[in-house]
């Protein structure tokens, strides 16, 4: 099936579709394309042959990676790549997907879990990984389905075809995320950990998802992805969380509410008021008054 699949080469490095292209190229005497950079993103399946990859970062460094079968590189538009074939009496295969920025922008709009691969690379510059053979068949079959769907002219292959892709990238990005929980978990729970006592330190600041990735130098998709995966809750509902229990502290000891919604970041009163109720079924004057009288039913207590 892959030789019906395979398409002929050609120097052609920038995109005529609007979303997604995908190619399974088979070469012998591949000449080597100078380094090159693009304005959507390349996936790179490498299949067999004898070639380096090189990979110029933005860092001003330059990465010689030697592929070996079932090595996967994603590369986000700006970086300049290159391979280099050192012999010719290989075949060099590989499969190559490319996908515009605004197609992965919509895909995000369903989804952030079709980004984790993109944004880690963009993120922590980590281009290339080593998938086990389970993975890469698997990987290798999704690539398969995907172009044996473009190349048909079958009742709803459009629609499949958007199935397929969506398919491939979140099988891809679940095996390196998986990969990247086993072998980095104590790494993710010190960074969590890390996020969590600067929130509680900095309550009464903006506190935004930006503000956060930029002061631990991670994307804020990753963080975004940390809370949800960890706590099950987004960062902004957490952030929520803890300013209405400082809230609830302060009015229990008696603070004004007016002067502690405004201290713990709260624009306005009804925003606050709302977001109280529903955590804690009550608004903050009826909170207030019913710990006053618990306080003094306590005392009471005492004297008798």
């Amino acid at each position: 099936m892959k030789n019906k699949l395979r398409s002929s080469f050609n120097s052609r490095q920038y995109m005529i579709s609007s979303d997604f292209e995908v190619f399974y190229y088979l070469d012998r005497d591949f000449k080597t394309l100078n380094p090159h950079a693009h304005d959507y993103y390349e996936f790179y399946l490498f299949l067999d042959g004898d070639v380096t990859m090189e990979i110029f970062r933005t860092d001003g460094e330059k990465e010689h990676i030697d592929m070996y079968p079932g090595d996967l590189m994603v590369v986000p538009p700006g970086i300049s790549h290159h391979a280099i074939m050192h012999t010719s009496e290989k075949d060099y295969k590989r499969f190559v997907f490319w996908i515009s920025k605004d197609c992965c922008n919509s895909l995000m709009q369903e989804s952030v879990d079709y980004m984790y691969l993109i944004q880690k690379a963009e993120a922590f510059h980590k281009y290339i990984y080593h998938l086990s053979p389970a993975s890469f068949h698997l990987v290798e079959s999704k690539f398969l389905r995907l172009l044996e769907e473009k190349s048909s002219d079958r009742y709803g292959s459009g629609a499949m075809s958007h199935l397929c892709l969506c398919d491939l990238i979140l099988t891809i990005n679940r095996i390196v995320y998986d990969d990247d929980h086993i072998q980095s978990g104590n790494d993710e729970l010190a960074l969590f950990q890390n996020i969590l006592s600067y929130v509680e330190s900095n309550l009464e600041d903006t506190l935004s998802l930006d503000d956060i990735a930029g002061q631990f130098f991670v994307s804020k998709y990753y963080v975004a992805h940390l809370f949800k995966d960890t706590l099950g809750i987004s960062l902004h509902q957490y952030i929520i969380k803890k300013r209405l229990a400082e809230c609830r502290n302060a009015i229990i000891s008696g603070a004004s509410i007016t002067g502690t919604y405004e201290k713990f970041g709260f624009r306005d009163y009804s925003s606050f008021f709302k977001a109280f109720k529903k955590e804690y079924g009550m608004s903050p004057k009826e909170y207030q008054n019913l710990s006053a009288l618990d306080i003094t039913s306590f005392h009471e207590g005492e004297k008798i």
